[in-house]
């Protein structure tokens, strides 16, 4: 990390006393109370924790454009990672292309045997941006792998120290603290704030800070939530930076009995959606990887009954399915219903 990087890392008033914290107070229940039940679901298990056959997934056979300026698209790879063409820019958020969520190989493999496109057949990327440091959003092989197909690489303080120890050259690393922007040949990537946290391992904890992205482009604007429990922060976006042609909004990996306070129920994804501002909400954090004990297709059909009751536009592509935003076509097949 450079000097430069450092001092606004330990000035950072998100910064305190040595670690990174959400303004508001975020309590976990801890109590053996509270962990009991959660112990006992684990213990039980869950056969619909994740589907019995292989996910079918669209593969990205037209090879990914950059000429057409007035495109702004973009294209779910399952859970959290997406690419964006967006005003003759290749984009790709929280790149996960590996076969499992996390680097120890047992639990937590991909649903799908294929991803839509590997990294081999990616064009160059213009920027890769990061939300925070867990494994399922920054993993070691992918960006070892696409480091050298990657102009800039945009993240929130501390994560630039994982890419420089990676390989990525810091020259080509951008770190913002929240609601600060950088330009990018006429894009605006904004860090914002999310609830969550970060860390890789039992050892140093939220030392390094975690994010949601704005992306902006002349007609376009889109946000990416990151990981986030629900909090004052979405309205605080829409109220400075909304509308919102689409949003990317965790909505998977969840648990109901509130223990869990740093990702959303399904419910509150649609909430923080509407005050966003959002048109189109496109579901993220589902459809790849069982992180929690819930059936692997709820997170989808929570959402999609909350947004019927709430009038909201939802996009549900296939994995490797584009959004196009701006045309009168949205993804609505429901094509999870096929899989047992």
């Amino acid at each position: 990390m450079s000097s430069k990087g450092r001092t606004e890392y330990l000035t950072s008033k998100n910064f305190v006393n040595g670690r990174f914290k959400y303004p508001v107070e975020t309590r976990v229940d801890y109590s053996v109370k509270a962990l009991l039940p959660i112990l006992r679901q684990y213990i039980k298990g869950n056969h619909r924790a994740r589907p019995k056959e292989i996910l079918p997934i669209q593969r990205i056979v037209t090879p990914l454009s950059k000429e057409d300026v007035n495109k702004a698209a973009v294209t779910w790879l399952g859970h959290s990672t997406s690419l964006i063409q967006l005003e003759g820019r290749l984009l790709l958020i929280d790149p996960i292309f590996e076969p499992y969520s996390s680097p120890y190989r047992f639990g937590g493999r991909r649903y799908s045997e294929q991803l839509p496109i590997e990294i081999e057949d990616l064009p160059q990327i213009d920027a890769v941006l990061i939300s925070h440091d867990h494994y399922d959003h920054l993993d070691y092989r992918s960006i070892r792998r696409l480091k050298d197909k990657v102009r800039t690489f945009y993240v929130p303080l501390g994560v630039s120290s994982h890419l420089e120890r990676w390989g990525v050259a810091p020259e080509k690393i951008e770190e913002l603290d929240w609601w600060k922007e950088a330009g990018f040949e006429g894009l605006k990537f904004r860090c914002t704030p999310a609830k969550h946290a970060s860390g890789r391992g039992v050892f140093k904890q939220n030392s390094t800070l975690w994010c949601s992205w704005i992306i902006e482009g002349k007609h376009t604007k889109i946000f990416y939530s990151g990981d986030s429990g629900y909090g004052p922060h979405f309205k605080e976006i829409g109220d400075h930076y909304g509308p919102f042609d689409l949003t990317l909004i965790e909505a998977g990996q969840y648990d109901d009995s509130g223990w869990w306070p740093l990702h959303m129920l399904p419910e509150e994804t649609v909430q923080a959606h509407i005050e966003l501002q959002g048109n189109i909400l496109l579901p993220v954090h589902w459809g790849a990887f069982t992180l929690a004990l819930h059936d692997w297709d709820e997170p989808i059909k929570r959402v999609l009954k909350a947004a019927a009751e709430r009038n909201v536009v939802i996009a549900v592509p296939r994995i490797g399915e584009s959004v196009e935003i701006g045309s009168s076509e949205i993804p609505s097949v429901p094509w999870w219903r096929d899989i047992i």
